[in-house]
């Protein structure tokens, strides 16, 4: 039996316009890092300065409403070589979160993976990792994360380290 697909409602923003998902570009390394301060400051986020949102933000995918209203989210897709790749700083300000914009996020996400023919993709997480076993990540078996990015984890941190395939 072939179905017709069910097409996803526009997310929307606290302000109830759509919202716009989309690469991050140099002048939104310092929105990125304010974003990001809170969950540094509660330490679900590793510290980074404004500097590596400068140096990466081609690794950065923000979500943000139509027209200059602020960053919303973010998340980082690292690529990691032979296959893998690492999602990192993945935030929703607290103002907009349960609205669907971290779905959209990881969306965005997955489908830059498929894009770039990663097979694996990587993340530490701290808090429970309910949202991302939700979205079918699963714990990584030792040894199998990219040695580098595992190497770099703070252990005193406990992270839970999961992938799954994009």
């Amino acid at each position: 039996m072939i179905t017709a697909a069910i097409p996803r409602p526009p997310v929307h923003g606290v302000d109830d316009l759509p919202l716009l998902v989309r690469r991050a570009r140099l002048q939104d390394a310092r929105a990125l890092h304010s974003l990001s301060l809170a969950f540094i400051r509660s330490g679900a986020l590793r510290a980074r300065s404004v500097d590596h949102y400068l140096a990466h933000a081609g690794e950065f995918i923000l979500v943000t409403g139509r027209g200059r209203t602020p960053v919303r989210g973010c998340v980082a897709l690292s690529d990691e070589g032979d296959g893998a790749a690492v999602l990192y700083n993945f935030c929703v300000d607290k103002g907009s979160q349960g609205r669907g914009l971290g779905a959209a996020l990881l969306r965005a996400a997955f489908a830059e993976a498929r894009a770039r023919s990663v097979r694996a993709v990587f993340t530490a997480t701290t808090g429970g990792a309910t949202l991302f076993r939700r979205y079918g990540f699963e714990p990584a078996a030792p040894g199998r994360a990219p040695a580098a990015w595992a190497g770099a984890l703070d252990p005193a941190r406990g992270s839970e380290v999961l992938f799954r395939r994009p």
